[in-house]
């Protein structure tokens, strides 16, 4: 019951100032509200990025040529050809930890459909391609290990390309050129977007690999070989099986370098998170700096209302009051004045996330665990700045508390 009736007494004395009690809480509503907010924004765009990465495939390994060098100049990655259809033939055979593997051959240029022209990247790959990188078909078929073998000249083209050549008609069936090598047209893949990179996944055209690599390039060099680990479990293993395979292959000695590079679908997503867990927390902490000011706020106003109702105190005294309960009855409405712009704060911070999601495009994730550290927070706030000025009160002599004007 005592409890309840500091409770009581507090939001009375919050009603009673209402505009005073609302300027108090302003700095708590705002602090509160900036951080949901920006940890809602921040959550959600690690869930964009771990979404568009996956889309890239299942338990993807890339598998790059090494860098080559020119006068002690990098040309980066890929930049010199050491990666083979041998390679390739390698992994598919003696790799224990790969559910599938495709070479990457690709070439760009201009692409011709009748009167209509559109620039674009032809890329040769395995009928594996399809379930390394999440690809469905909208239409058509896929093409087969025989198309591969014999170098068939067939493409599956990506739903930008269909809209700049053939726009509202059926592609299906129709010659494409390339390079002044004819095409015909089988399917059409189910559109995917753009990627975590911002490149236009559909804007491709797939062939088999041999027929890019000998058709179209130099009958050597394959960019990139894509792999599926097995699980996502396994890629690390993944990884470690491929630098063995491919360095026994390549014949590198235990002091050579590894003449490739791999990265994987953990690394891009890692990378890209911390980018973005630590841009979210920065700002997150800077909007914390108006939690203090909130807080600095609240013992202000608890100072002056510990002034203005000495003589109130002084009554409780004198009547039996002891300085614990004026202590409490103090530190309760600090509390409470904390926790009402909290409460306020979290429905400010959840509305301008929704809504700031909405203007950019972005996704936005609430955690409630991140609302439940907000509550105890503004609890934390209202004790340690509401603690010095209800000890205050609390010390004060009844008599001179009485005699106050």
């Amino acid at each position: 019951m005592k409890w309840f009736k500091f409770v009581k007494v507090a939001l009375q004395s919050i009603l009673k100032n209402r505009m005073r009690s609302l300027l108090t809480m302003l700095g708590v509503i705002i602090g509160v509200g900036s951080v949901i907010s920006l940890m809602a924004l921040g959550q959600g765009s690690q869930a964009d990025i771990t979404t568009q990465v996956s889309s890239m495939g299942t338990n993807l390994i890339m598998v790059h040529s090494s860098s080559g060098r020119t006068g002690g100049v990098s040309h980066g990655s890929g930049s010199l050809a050491t990666i083979t259809m041998d390679d390739v033939d390698e992994l598919r055979e003696k790799a224990a930890t790969l559910a599938a593997v495709s070479p990457s051959v690709r070439v760009s240029g201009q692409v011709i459909a009748g009167n209509a022209n559109w620039n674009t990247s032809v890329e040769g790959v395995s009928p594996q391609y399809l379930s390394i990188r999440n690809y469905e078909m909208a239409s058509g078929t896929f093409f087969t290990e025989r198309d591969v073998k014999i170098r068939a000249k067939v493409a599956v083209l990506g739903q930008t390309v269909v809209d700049n050549l053939f726009g509202d008609k059926n592609p299906i069936g129709a010659r494409i050129r390339f390079r002044n090598v004819p095409f015909k047209v089988i399917g059409v893949l189910a559109e995917k977007g753009q990627s975590s990179m911002g490149n236009d996944q559909d804007d491709v055209i797939l062939t088999p690999s041999t027929t890019a690599l000998y058709r179209l390039s130099d009958g050597k060099t394959v960019r990139v070989i894509l792999a599926s680990a097995v699980s996502e479990d396994t890629v690390d293993a993944a990884k470690e099986e491929i630098t063995a395979i491919l360095r026994k292959t390549h014949k590198l000695h235990a002091n050579e370098e590894d003449d490739f590079s791999l990265r994987s679908q953990t690394e891009i997503i890692d990378m890209a998170s911390k980018v973005t867990g630590t841009l979210t927390v920065l700002l997150s902490a800077i909007a914390g700096v108006s939690l203090l000011v909130g807080g600095i706020g609240i013992m202000n106003i608890m100072l002056v209302s510990v002034t203005e109702r000495t003589r109130e105190i002084g009554i409780r005294m004198a009547v039996g009051a002891r300085g614990s309960d004026i202590l409490a009855q103090f530190l309760v409405e600090a509390i409470i004045l904390s926790l009402i712009g909290g409460l306020f704060g979290i429905i400010l911070g959840l509305g301008l996330a929704f809504g700031l999601g909405e203007v950019l495009g972005c996704s936005v994730k609430t955690d409630l665990s991140v609302i439940v550290m907000a509550v105890a927070f503004t609890a934390v706030v209202g004790v340690f700045f509401g603690f010095y000025p209800a000890r205050k009160a609390a010390s004060l002599h009844p008599i001179e508390a009485l005699r106050y004007e």
